[in-house]
């Protein structure tokens, strides 16, 4: 029988389960890898990035876009450690991923070698699944096993891999089953079903709170929602699951959320509660309003709120199971009111689309993103205040696809989630928006850009502050700023060192004439935007009825819910739906962590 090296056969295995791309960086005890990437060359891509946490992020991302594990890679010691972040970004996010770490050779470990240590405790607790090859004849089947586990387990898996068993030769005789892999997709109960019906019907105010879950179910989602009169809500990956035009979506909920949803989900006395496991809810909705849970994954059932009605089952027959069993309903109050709030909101953002405020504001710049930015453009966002202007301004529809780092919320995720989508999606239009604290920490990624001639538009948001902990400091834990102030930099000038056409602007007009210049033209560019040092609306304090409130936010223009609800007749004060806007400083002085300066949102 044919012999084959140890690492030649582990990336067969990659390679049979449709993995035609790894990324990563190169070190000595890889080389026997290394070697079989060589080999490789003509069938499996490598992407060398410029750090070993980018390899790591950019495989996190990949899954988050495209639904396939992605490969990447580490040495011993520091490149390791490096693969970390990226890492725990997928174990947050519940992303399939598999890494490769490499070992020094087995004769040289447990005896203080140079770049050893004991990488397997290491790994532990973040990997769903991790082993280190004890013999050489196990590495495709530790590969193997590896992809399986990540999909089944839905996180990173990682596979160690001694130098020595790379170099060593083994019988060529491993086989791959990819083609049985199966997504799990239950269908619910008949009762359930019946129980579900029969709470909307004698609800008031429903509403529904959907995440990543509902991901292949955004048009049962739109018609449940209109046939139901239901506004609905979504947690912060989830935008994009519903268009965004799409009426009765207020947007996601909590500090980067818009104003209407966080309007009315104190006043829900019912929550179709569909793939959604964000640590944030213990904050939202009443305590008093019945639910209902779906969810494919029982551990999730009832962990963020009671639950009168749990349905293990997959979103998008549940929901249709749900539409084809009752019966519509009429517009609630509720409704009617949410979807004026929306619109006053709408409008309120709107009128800034122009405006000629120094330094520029967000609005005119997201308008020139939702003019210009392709039907099916990849979106790779950092995190920060970015995150609070993607929400709120971008206009996703038709295929655009998005992604950021979630639960993690790691600064420095955009670079290397660019460089994930224009692996994937070489053909189509890559935005790469982030703040200059997050650009900072990854921005030697630009060399990668170049190298391989991605087609990324890099917009670099320059405020010269952290200003998502900036807001922290000031409205939460109400402490000096300290820490968060930035220098400005002339990034233009820097991506122009990395082989990167760079562009400052400062003006909505110089903004739109840089985007225009980047779709026609191949390979990478970085528009500097020079950005406003002022904050975001807050919709955590959202104090209309203080005047220093409305003039800080130039929010003369909008409505406290308390308008809507009085207009379309909103009991704020029923049993299961009452408002808690009365005693909210009390709630908010009880759950705000003063000690260490998290948000609760």
């Amino acid at each position: 029988m044919a012999k084959i090296n140890g690492s030649d056969a582990m990336f067969q295995v990659i390679y049979d389960w449709g993995i035609d791309h790894v990324y990563g960086f190169p070190g000595g005890s890889f080389d026997s890898s290394m070697n079989a990437i060589h080999n490789w060359k003509d069938k499996i891509k490598f992407i060398e990035v410029r750090h070993e946490e980018a390899a790591a992020l950019a495989a996190s991302a990949e899954y988050k876009y495209t639904g396939k594990v992605a490969v990447c890679f580490g040495s011993a010691g520091p490149g390791a450690v490096h693969l970390m972040n990226g890492l725990y970004d997928a174990k947050y996010d519940k992303v399939p991923m598999v890494a490769i770490v490499a070992n020094v050779p087995t004769n040289r470990q447990e005896i203080d070698f140079f770049q050893a240590f004991d990488e397997k405790p290491w790994f532990d607790p973040v990997a769903v699944w991790n082993r280190e090859a004890k013999t050489k004849e196990q590495l495709p089947i530790l590969m193997d096993e590896a992809i399986r586990q990540a999909y089944a387990k839905k996180g990173p898996a990682v596979i160690i891999v001694p130098k020595d068993f790379g170099w060593d030769k083994i019988e060529d005789n491993f086989r791959v089953n990819a083609n049985a892999h199966r997504e799990n997709t239950p269908a619910p109960k008949k009762e359930s079903i019946e129980e579900a019906v029969k709470l909307i019907k004698e609800a008031h105010n429903p509403v529904v709170y959907y995440g990543l879950g509902a991901k292949h179910a955004g048009k049962e989602l739109e018609e449940f929602s209109d046939k139901f009169k239901m506004p609905i809500m979504s947690s912060v990956l989830a935008k994009g699951v519903v268009p965004d035009e799409f009426p009765a979506y207020m947007g996601s909920i909590g500090r980067v959320a818009p104003k209407p949803s966080d309007d009315i989900q104190t006043h829900a006395d019912l929550v179709v509660w569909v793939g959604n496991n964000s640590p944030f809810s213990i904050f939202f909705f009443n305590p008093n309003a019945k639910v209902i849970q779906i969810d494919t994954d029982s551990e999730k059932l009832g962990k963020r709120h009671k639950v009168d009605v749990p349905i293990l089952a997959d979103a998008k027959k549940t929901l249709r199971a749900l539409i084809e069993a009752g019966d519509g309903r009429e517009e609630s109050p509720l409704y009617k009111a949410a979807l004026a709030d929306r619109e006053n909101w709408d409008a309120w953002q709107d009128s800034f689309k122009d405006s000629d405020q120094m330094p520029v504001r967000p609005e005119p710049i997201f308008d020139v993103i939702n003019k210009y930015a392709a039907d099916d453009a990849i979106f790779a966002v950092d995190v920060g205040n970015v995150n609070i202007d993607f929400q709120r301004l971008m206009n996703l529809h038709d295929k655009q696809k998005w992604s950021t780092s979630g639960l993690y919320a790691t600064m420095g995720y955009g670079s290397p989630a660019s460089l994930a989508a224009a692996t994937v999606y070489p053909d189509r239009e890559v935005w790469q928006l982030v703040g200059d604290g997050g650009f900072a920490m990854m921005n030697q990624e630009l060399l990668t850009q170049a190298r391989y001639n991605m087609h990324v538009l890099n917009v670099v948001f320059t405020n010269e502050t952290l200003g998502y902990i900036q807001a922290e400091q000031e409205d939460e834990s109400h402490q000096p700023l300290s820490g968060v102030l930035l220098p400005d930099n002339d990034w233009a000038k820097a991506a122009e060192g990395m082989n990167v056409k760079g562009v400052t602007v400062r003006t909505k007009k110089e903004f739109e004439d840089a985007v225009k210049e980047f779709k026609k033209m191949d390979g990478p560019m970085l528009i500097d935007v020079k950005f406003t040092h002022d904050m975001p609306y807050s919709s955590e304090l959202n104090t209309l009825d203080d005047p220093e409130f409305v003039q800080k936010y130039q929010a003369q223009a909008l409505k406290p819910f308390s308008y809507f609800a009085e207009k379309y007749g909103v009991d704020l004060d029923a049993e299961t739906g009452a408002s808690q806007h009365e005693d909210k400083d009390e709630k908010e002085e009880a759950t705000v962590d003063t000690s260490s300066g998290a948000s609760q949102h």
